[in-house]
């Protein structure tokens, strides 16, 4: 927390969803994307596979505050990661590599009820922790030309899962048992408790 009592963070991610979460929590952030390697191990299960890389999200820009970011203020901040990704029947869904990446996903989630795991890190005072939450998300079934008209809008086209719930797919989605702001990308009860842990922020 600065002087004037401002709860800082800083995010490896450029998402301005999570940014915007972050807000509405009371929380100020310095955005640092961090750059790794997403690439899924062998067999590796998906709630596993988001927390492996929340927790090197952080690690990564914890690393380069010691090199060329340096000159940052406020680096005694803590450092906050999120993954996000869907899984059904346990094949992970990242983002899509193109429109075509993009159909098939939507159409294998059409009329299913499928998984959204969202994990957070967070490093300070050299501590790292990380949370989990998986909520499940039921689809309503998507006709051809559905799915391309939502594709031609290009809302998909840099989301886990290839949609947003938060965007135009949103009414496609009969119901979710979890955390709307999970599915979103940055689940703030579980964000809330690891702040209050580790840093003593009350949201």
């Amino acid at each position: 927390m600065n002087a004037n009592g401002t709860k800082k963070i800083i995010l490896a991610s450029q998402s301005p969803r999570r940014v915007a979460l972050l807000k509405q929590m009371g929380i100020d952030c310095l955005v640092i994307p961090a750059d790794i390697d997403e690439t899924v191990l062998n067999l590796e299960p998906p709630n596993e596979y988001v927390l492996r890389l929340a927790e090197q999200k952080t690690l990564a820009i914890a690393a380069k505050l010691n090199g060329p970011f340096a000159d940052i203020p406020d680096l005694n901040s803590p450092i906050l990661a999120a993954d996000t990704t869907v899984a059904l029947n346990n094949e992970i869904f990242g983002k899509p590599e193109n429109e075509a990446d993009a159909f098939n996903m939507l159409k294998k989630l059409s009329n299913s009820t499928h998984q959204v795991h969202t994990a957070i890190a967070l490093v300070f005072n050299g501590k790292c922790e990380t949370a989990l939450n998986t909520t499940l998300v039921t689809m309503m079934p998507l006709s051809d030309a559905m799915i391309n008209a939502y594709i031609a809008s290009n809302e998909p086209m840099d989301k886990a899962g290839s949609y947003a719930i938060q965007g135009l797919a949103g009414s496609w989605i009969k119901r979710i048992e979890g955390s709307y702001t999970g599915v979103m990308g940055l689940p703030v009860y579980e964000t809330a408790m690891l702040l209050e842990k580790i840093c003593g922020y009350k949201i």
